[in-house]
């Protein structure tokens, strides 16, 4: 009886799994969409460090960095639902977003400033990042495809 009250303990300490997936402007070309999918990996990476995996180790001792193992899918949605999507996930996730103004300047203190002359319903995303418990983060973005 003691033993499985301990399973069931270390199995309640476990995390929830979690899913990541970046949604993109399905309007973009290739080069901006994969520049949003790039800066908005970044900082998720950045904020769940601890999704990022154990050192991968060549037989000859060579090693290369961790990479996330439960994988990033890009989905692609319209302007309008990336809004939406990113709205509706806030309660249940966290939430990455790209605004469009971060493509339109290579300084950053501009684009902070163009930031801050929005109210927060009137921005508009390239990208949305999304992590969070794996059923919530898939029913939030089952009917999107794959960008391709």
């Amino acid at each position: 009886m003691h033993t499985e009250a301990l399973e069931a303990n270390a199995q309640k300490a476990q995390p929830k799994p979690e899913r990541c997936v970046i949604v993109v402007d399905e309007a973009l070309p290739a080069g901006r969409a994969s520049n949003a999918a790039a800066v908005v990996a970044f900082t998720l990476g950045q904020r769940h460090s601890h999704l990022v995996g154990a050192p991968l180790l060549e037989r000859d001792g060579t090693a290369h960095p961790g990479l996330i193992p439960i994988g990033i899918p890009v989905l692609k949605a319209s302007a309008l639902q990336l809004s939406e999507l990113r709205q509706k996930s806030l309660a249940h996730c966290d939430v990455v977003d790209f605004p469009v103004q971060g493509q339109a300047t290579t300084d950053y203190a501009m684009f902070l400033d163009a930031i801050q002359t929005h109210a927060d319903d009137a921005l508009q995303y390239l990208a949305v990042g999304l992590i969070g418990p794996k059923n919530r983060v898939s029913k939030l973005v089952g009917g999107l495809s794959l960008f391709a």
